[in-house]
């Protein structure tokens, strides 16, 4: 088969080995290619540099020319040529060519190059569709809006609208979101200059604000609104946001120098890398596909893009060959396929990971703090809704209470936690001295909403829908203990912080006391007793009973459950029974004896449930840790049969006498202050 002058074809040539006197074979039947020795006289490797380039100039085309092993070459002074890499080549440039020994032999595979619209690199950073590198690729490889030049330094350049001047430091093709620094460091001042209406590109970042910038005297302090790189000794320079009000700030020997309109706040006063998103082209779809995107008919006016399929390498020749070449396409198939989903993980977490906002973002969010959802001993929470449209409770932090640990605990335990049944995180406010975070909301509140009402069916959720709640916490709290990377010890599992979103699914809330400790640490020290008193463990007050450890939030648990059942209860508490009997140890006589709980029960399986429930949670409550189950089997116990074993009496020591007429009161429960840890 002989190639016509302008036809482009994937040729495989075999080079086969002889011995020292060089590699020969024939293209053709015609021409004889040489690839000598590295010893070798220089016409020779002249000879064949020039073949090489008869043969780009007779395909009048792109092609590529690599190289591969053949392990049947025995001979051990051959020797072949290197290529540093794929060659591109046309009729005007030929790639570099270097030699080396080769005793096993090569191949060699001239195939159809990718066209002129192919993956380009300047330094780090791939650059494909909808981008182009300008003076290197013609306009039809790239989106309109998309170029990007490379400089001598080799840093990838992005040119915004007007004479605005960026350096390029990743590309996320899949999310569609370039990053981008100022090359001298200081973003704002190139912000003045941007004209976002003009742009493809848009700030991405929810916590994004209309400033006003202020060029003031150094007598009128305010560190909290400088812009870091644009004050010096003699003047600072001040941003302040549209939902502030001017008159808070001492301005008055201030100059008004212009507006922004929607800038982060990272980009202003934490001189954070710049994070651009498109919109358009929308070529998500075909990278999910494993195609390319590109401009339809290679029309740059017409801006309409088409995915298409990424065409195939040349056919390699040999059977050897040709199984190695199936192994490497598997394996690359393999690795793009987990890159693929490593890189869909990576977007999700992106999702989910919480969002710094700014204090103007919470006043918006809020609508200016206008929906008051309850005051708890660290903070006010408030009802807010974001842009789009997801509704979520703000608790604003009290400055009064606490050193910022609360804080700190949240956003560094919820933020790395993403399950059913513990309530997310979606944010956070650290705006100098104030603090604030911000979670999904859960429009039926807390479960204490629902366990104290005795009297009233009006809120009664049903044992079914009880059983289900109390499973659900369970398993939350297994997967604080076990199923994260740390395990995470709750110290506040109480019914008020299990919130209950629009279906009743219970969530898990209030990490201000968690404390975090490796998978296998038996034990974790504390300086002060920390949670809320009736649900506390006894050995978080004295190590007498053992080590604090995960076995303290079963105690908590199993508080949680008990509650949940003596909450329905439907007989007369008398002022003079109420403190006779503990609560706990009056339900463990009423199960040991036999009897029935005397509680607000319908049905048989309603009072089997509640027993259950009682009698799991009599297990928590154990007053040794070592006696207390793992939330591992409490989820078993909770799923299994109704016939769980009574555990042994934790309140024979304490011999008292069951009330056969009322039930006792439940202890009173208060916020724990601050406790120096007993010896």
């Amino acid at each position: 088969m002989l190639l016509k002058v302008g036809e482009a074809k994937k040729i495989s040539l075999k080079f086969k080995c002889k011995n020292n006197e060089g590699l020969k074979d024939s293209f053709h039947g015609k021409t004889i290619y040489w690839a000598p020795p590295p010893d070798a006289p220089n016409r020779n490797k002249k000879k064949f540099l020039n073949n090489l380039i008869t043969i780009s100039l007779m395909i009048k085309g792109a092609f590529v020319f690599s190289l591969f092993l053949d392990p049947f070459c025995e001979v051990k002074h051959g020797c072949s040529f290197a290529i540093v890499e794929d060659l591109c080549c046309n009729k005007d440039r030929i790639g570099k060519v270097s030699f080396e020994h080769c005793p096993k032999g090569f191949k060699v595979n001239i195939g159809a190059c990718q066209n002129e619209c192919s993956e380009l690199r300047c330094g780090d950073i791939p650059i494909k569709f909808p981008f182009r590198l300008k003076d290197k690729q013609p306009d039809h490889c790239g989106y309109p809006g998309f170029d990007l030049s490379c400089n001598g330094s080799n840093n990838t350049v992005l040119e915004l609208p007007i004479s605005v001047k960026f350096t390029v430091t990743d590309i996320n093709y899949r999310s569609q979101v370039i990053q981008v620094v100022d090359p001298d460091g200081c973003v704002p001042r190139q912000l003045h200059k941007l004209n976002p209406s003009a742009s493809a590109f848009q700030f991405k970042g929810d916590y994004q604000s209309d400033y006003t910038l202020f060029n003031c005297s150094p007598a009128d302090r305010n560190l909290y609104h400088q812009i870091p790189c644009l004050s010096e000794t003699s003047h600072q320079m001040l941003a302040i946001d549209s939902d502030s009000s001017i008159d808070a700030f001492p301005i008055s020997s201030c100059t008004k120098l212009y507006n922004l309109p929607r800038v982060p706040y990272g980009i202003l006063f934490k001189s954070e890398h710049v994070r651009l998103e498109w919109f358009k082209p929308a070529c998500k779809h075909c990278e999910r596909k494993g195609r390319k995107c590109r401009l339809k008919n290679n029309n740059h006016t017409e801006s309409e893009t088409e995915c298409f399929k990424v065409g195939k390498q040349g056919v390699i020749l040999g059977s050897f060959s040709f199984v190695v070449a199936l192994v490497s396409l598997h394996r690359l198939y393999t690795s793009d396929r987990k890159q693929t989903m490593i890189e869909e993980f990576l977007e999700n977490y992106r999702a989910l990971k919480p969002t710094r906002y700014s204090y103007a973002d919470i006043k918006r969010i809020t609508n200016t703090f206008r929906d008051k959802l309850g005051q708890g001993t660290f903070g006010t929470v408030y009802k807010g809704k974001l842009s789009n449209e997801i509704f979520v409770a703000v608790k604003i932090l009290n400055n009064s209470k606490g050193n910022g640990e609360e804080f700190i605990n949240e956003v560094g335990t919820l933020g790395r936690i993403h399950y059913v049944n513990v309530v997310r995180l979606v944010g956070y406010c650290a705006d100098g001295f104030r603090r604030a975070l911000v979670y999904e909301f859960a429009p039926n509140g807390s479960l204490q909403n629902f366990i104290t009402s005795a009297d009233s069916n009006n809120h009664f959720l049903g044992w079914e829908k009880l059983q289900y709640i109390a499973l659900s916490v369970a398993k939350g709290i297994e997967y604080l203990h076990n199923g994260c990377d740390q395990r995470i010890l709750h110290f506040d599992i109480k019914p008020h912080n299990v919130l209950l979103d629009e279906n009743f699914n219970p969530k898990i809330s209030d990490f201000g006391l968690s404390k975090l400790c490796a998978n296998d640490q038996s034990a974790v020290s504390l300086t002060t007793a920390r949670g809320t008193m009736g649900y506390i463990a006894p050995e978080v007050f004295s190590r007498n009973f053992g080590n604090v450890s995960y076995k303290s939030d079963v105690y908590s648990f199993g508080m949680l459950l008990l509650e949940m059942v003596g909450g329905r209860k439907n007989v007369q508490v008398t002022e003079a029974n109420s403190s006779q009997v503990y609560f706990p140890e009056w339900i463990y006589n009423l199960l040991d004896q036999g009897e029935d709980i005397r509680i607000h029960v319908e049905q048989e399986i309603d009072a089997k449930i509640a027993k259950k429930l009682a009698i799991v949670g009599l297990w928590c409550i154990q007053w040794y840790p070592v006696d207390r189950p793992s939330m591992k089997a409490v989820v078993q116990m909770l799923e299994g049969e109704d016939n769980v074993k009574m555990p042994p009496n934790p309140f024979s020591s304490t011999a008292s006498t069951r009330d056969n007429v009322t039930m006792p009161a439940k202890r009173p429960r208060q916020e724990l202050p601050v406790i120096s840890e007993l010896d």
